[in-house]
């Protein structure tokens, strides 16, 4: 294999409809909105959660997104995480606004039917989150030069508003993305089967891979609040040019970079020399070698971990596809870097 599969990032999830949402949910949202929804589109299928997520019109001619999910799947915890960190964020980060929340407890139609994450969806707790919409595209599929620059000028101006870190109490990025980092050493263990579909180069380099992973949560440190998931879905550009970001809710402290920096193998895999513009930006100008290579040592680690089991409920198998493309390119970002 040349290269992994390219993922078609507006494909990944299958979400359910707003009809399917529990009708006390549906009114208690027209009351906290102050006035009734409209007509709500289909929902997006961009994302890896099984929640609910779509643009809605109202009656007064506003536009808005609405995110819903039950407590039993993960985007239930994720949309309040959201909530609680775009309202404190500087208003220099491009954001949507939060509208409005809303909690109920509620039955979805059918609730003798089993669920996207495959559990009966019987009475629960639902939570909301509604933002403005914005009408806007997203970059990276593929990435251009002019996409690239647009973005990185984003992610350096997000830099400097976030920090200091608008929220108290954060994690450590060094920590999250260390989670997985014992992976390469168990599978060079024979602890962990090797990932299928990556590098036949993969094996020779483990040691090397497990070194630098390994090291991620002494190295990935910092005061700055980061994003910690920026991906091209993640990412809308507007008619205007203005770059909006998304799903903020894995906010955590770490470097000025991280959030550059992870999207950076993929575009190299597009054909944009991101090995130039580490050495440009003011983010990573500065930062030693290992540094960077130790950061995407731990994220290729955390996503070849359970690359070849099915996805987990409420996920689409695009999921472990994202992770595959993921793992690669990060790997042969490495590959360039280190003389693999």
């Amino acid at each position: 294999m040349s290269r992994a599969p390219d993922v078609d990032y507006t494909a990944t999830s299958a979400r359910p409809d707003w009809a399917s949402l529990p009708a006390s949910l549906r009114e208690t949202l027209a009351v906290a909105l102050g006035t009734g929804i409209k007509s709500v589109a289909r929902p997006v299928s961009s994302g890896f959660t099984a929640g609910f997520a779509a643009r809605a019109t109202l009656d007064d001619g506003r536009q808005i997104f609405i995110k819903a999910a039950p407590e039993n799947v993960h985007a239930f915890n994720a949309y309040q995480r959201e909530a609680e960190v775009v309202a404190k964020l500087p208003a220099a980060i491009h954001a949507p606004a939060i509208v409005t929340t809303v909690e109920v407890s509620g039955a979805s139609a059918g609730s003798t039917s089993t669920s996207a994450a495959g559990e009966s969806s019987g009475q629960r707790r639902w939570f909301a989150v509604v933002s403005e919409w914005v009408d806007g595209r997203m970059p990276g599929t593929p990435w251009t030069e002019e996409d690239f620059l647009r973005v990185t000028a984003t992610c350096e101006r997000m830099a400097d508003a976030l920090h200091p870190s608008p929220l108290d109490g954060l994690g450590s990025f060094g920590e999250l993305a260390g989670g997985d980092a014992a992976v390469p050493r168990q599978i060079l263990a024979g602890e962990l089967p090797l990932p299928t579909g990556l590098q036949d180069w993969l094996p020779r380099v483990l040691p090397e891979l497990a070194d630098l992973a390994e090291a991620a949560p002494e190295v990935i440190v910092g005061d700055n609040a980061a994003h910690s998931d920026l991906r091209p879905d993640n990412l809308l550009i507007d008619a205007s040019g203005t770059c909006w970001t998304v799903d903020w809710n894995w906010l955590t402290l770490g470097p000025r970079w991280v959030d550059w920096a992870g999207l950076l193998p993929l575009a190299q895999h597009h054909g944009i020399d991101t090995f130039s513009a580490v050495q440009r930006s003011p983010l990573t100008a500065d930062v030693p070698n290992d540094h960077l290579d130790t950061f995407a040592a731990a994220i290729a680690a955390y996503m070849m971990n359970h690359l070849d089991n099915p996805p987990p409920p409420g996920c689409t198998p695009a999921l472990r596809e994202h992770q595959r493309l993921s793992a690669w390119t990060f790997l042969d970002w490495l590959a360039v870097r280190r003389g693999w």
